[in-house]
């Protein structure tokens, strides 16, 4: 049987990778859980596990630290890195790892990661990066900003009894009822208690707009604008049906479509 250790200082996640890899690869066995690297070392230490899914940045020593440490042993687990960083700056390492996951992974994208694993568990000793690759990785980690105070990677959201992670990339546009604010994904609507004031301080306002008091749009999934019968402007959106209503005020957005 295979083991597993997951480090991560936000517990949301923690558990959300726990759930998903019970139904994903219900034969491996999470032995361990940790909030910070240098807990994550003594666990591994301790229990030797086959996997180790590590954050990067975390308190204590960082995810790139801790591999580091982990390659100097015998034994030592597969790695795959967890991060909050954007695709962009992902790529510059992606053929480098075991794998990486970008918060909070879909499914498809943690399956994808447990079948290279599963591969790679059958044909090796669970080596981790060798520590040229690690070098490469933490320069490259070095120099990417921080994200903002604030800015949103991900949305906790309620989905029938289930509390789900969204990806904010995974997002087409948010629309504020009485008491919640509805989160429409091209699968799905979740709801979340935020405001939808409160909501766009922390989104990027090149990548959502506002084009209602009770409608933010991600821009990349705008299709093209129309006009109905009464001359009301509406969006057509790319990966949902329905059209969205924008209103005068904020009809200056649209001017070149």
């Amino acid at each position: 049987m295979h083991t597993a250790l997951i480090a991560d200082d936000e517990v949301t996640l923690v558990n959300f990778l726990k759930a998903e890899l019970a139904v994903l690869w219900p034969e491996l066995k999470i032995v361990g859980l940790a909030c910070n690297g240098i807990d994550a070392m003594r666990l591994i230490d301790e229990l030797l596990p086959s996997v180790a899914f590590l954050d990067i940045r975390m308190p204590g020593m960082s995810g790139l630290e801790l591999a580091g440490k982990l390659h100097q042993t015998k034994g030592a687990p597969l790695v795959v890195f967890v991060t909050a960083y954007n695709q962009y700056a992902v790529d510059a390492f992606e053929r480098e790892a075991v794998d990486y996951l970008l918060k909070p992974p879909t499914r498809e994208r943690l399956g994808r990661t447990v079948e290279k694993l599963k591969r790679q568990l059958t044909v090796s000793d669970g080596a981790a990066p060798a520590a040229d690759v690690l070098a490469r990785l933490m320069a490259a980690v070095t120099q990417i900003p921080a994200p903002a105070t604030g800015r949103l990677d991900w949305i906790r959201a309620a989905y029938g009894n289930e509390t789900r992670l969204i990806a904010i990339d995974e997002v087409v546009y948010f629309e504020a009822n009485d008491k919640y604010v509805s989160v429409f994904t091209e699968t799905d609507e979740s709801l979340i208690r935020t405001p939808l004031k409160e909501l766009m301080d922390g989104l990027d306002a090149s990548r959502f707009w506002q084009v209602h008091r009770r409608t933010v749009v991600a821009v990349r999934h705008i299709a093209s604008t129309t006009r109905d019968f009464r001359g009301r402007t509406l969006l057509k959106l790319k990966g949902r049906p329905e059209e969205l209503l924008v209103s005068r005020a904020y009809l200056h957005l649209f001017k070149q479509m």
